[in-house]
């Protein structure tokens, strides 16, 4: 049972295609109660932060600004014991590029690239309605592990 710790923020070649590709993603924020609050979500990576990208206000959103720490758990979909977990520090939390970004993410993700109304997903009005915010999260510490 091959387990991998790292300290340091890159992400091993054997384990980024669980970034890179289009894998839905765990991310666990601390609630004020102290219980982990977890949420399935798109992310991507760009060498020094993992992006999520949520609507100002939801819970996830304002763990990480009352409380600027999260894990992400990538699971390989084809082998659940191949997975790549990451703790981190939440360096921004930005609304500077987040409608851009969640259309990255929607091309990543569902290979659309206009989130809002162009496919149905999200109605044409919707980012009138939401704020979005992009959570960057430094990785601190890096957990592989490969059965």
């Amino acid at each position: 049972m091959p387990l991998e710790i790292k300290s340091a923020i890159d992400i091993p070649d054997s384990h980024i295609d669980l970034l890179s590709d289009p894998v839905c993603v765990v991310l666990v924020t601390i609630m004020p109660d102290g219980q982990p609050q977890a949420s399935v979500v798109w992310c991507n990576y760009d060498c020094k932060t993992i992006n999520i990208n949520t609507i100002l206000g939801r819970l996830k959103e304002k763990n990480m600004r009352a409380r600027p720490m999260a894990t992400i758990i990538a699971v390989d979909p084809k082998n659940p014991y191949r997975y790549l977990e990451i703790r981190g520090a939440v360096e921004e939390i930005t609304t500077q590029g987040a409608i851009e970004h969640r259309n990255q993410l929607g091309e990543k993700y569902l290979g659309i690239s206009n989130y809002y109304g162009e496919t149905g997903v999200a109605p044409d009005e919707t980012p009138q309605n939401q704020k979005r915010v992009i959570c960057k999260i430094k990785p601190i510490k890096i957990i592989t592990v490969n059965h």
